[in-house]
């Protein structure tokens, strides 16, 4: 009898459970989710990102990130499945992503170009729109040659996101940096355990949302 079985876990009940975890982070931390996150913590936690609006304005900045960015691309993506253009809506294969990935870079950059147009838009929000923007499109364009962790490029921008605003912004924090690099883990972990992703996959998805936010960070 083993050490396993005498503490009573289970090696097959363990790995069960660490899988439905995968599945609950990958959820959570979707890469359709993570702009909104993000501009929800300038607007409704920073102190002065958004100082100058009123809640009311707030809220409709808000909800036009979630519609933009999430909410259109999801109900985009569930179109194409009824209409038999991709295969699932999990997008597991590289030919399911491509007119997703056009779909996307689309509503990304008209949430970015609205933003942009938008008088007294802080250029935090602005520049990580930016960088959305930009990691769809080299998403899109690693994708025809092998299939890059999504959740990886999402988490990889907003860990660079909240460095740089850790290191540049009055209100920053190392407390910031630590939770994004700690969710970074978990979802790029939670990929691999899933078998989502290769290790490359992973490590090219974070390579790519690092390097585009700071790109829009230059700007």
């Amino acid at each position: 009898m083993t050490n396993t079985t005498i503490a009573g876990h289970h090696p097959f009940k363990t790995n069960s459970v660490l899988r439905v975890t995968a599945h609950i982070l990958s959820y959570i931390f979707h890469p359709l989710f993570i702009s909104a996150y993000v501009v929800g913590f300038l607007i409704f936690f920073h102190p002065y990102a958004f100082a100058g609006f009123d809640m009311r304005t707030k809220v409709f900045r808000f909800i036009g990130i979630v519609f933009c960015n999430t909410f259109l691309p999801l109900f985009a993506v569930a179109l194409m499945k009824a209409l038999g253009l991709i295969n699932s809506i999990m997008l597991r294969t590289v030919k399911d992503r491509i007119i997703p990935y056009i779909v996307v870079m689309t509503f990304y950059f008209w949430s970015w170009w609205v933003f942009k147009n938008l008088p007294n838009m802080p250029a935090l929000s602005i520049n990580f729109l930016l960088g959305a923007f930009l990691a769809v499109c080299a998403g899109f364009f690693c994708n025809i040659f092998f299939k890059i962790s999504m959740h990886a490029i999402a988490m990889g921008g907003a860990l660079m996101f909240f460095f740089l605003f850790g290191f540049h912004d009055a209100f920053g924090s190392g407390l910031y940096i630590a939770i994004a690099l700690l969710c970074t883990g978990l979802v790029c972990t939670s990929r691999l355990l899933l078998g989502a992703h290769t290790a490359f996959d992973v490590w090219m998805g974070l390579f790519i949302g690092i390097f585009t936010q700071w790109v829009a960070w230059q700007f």
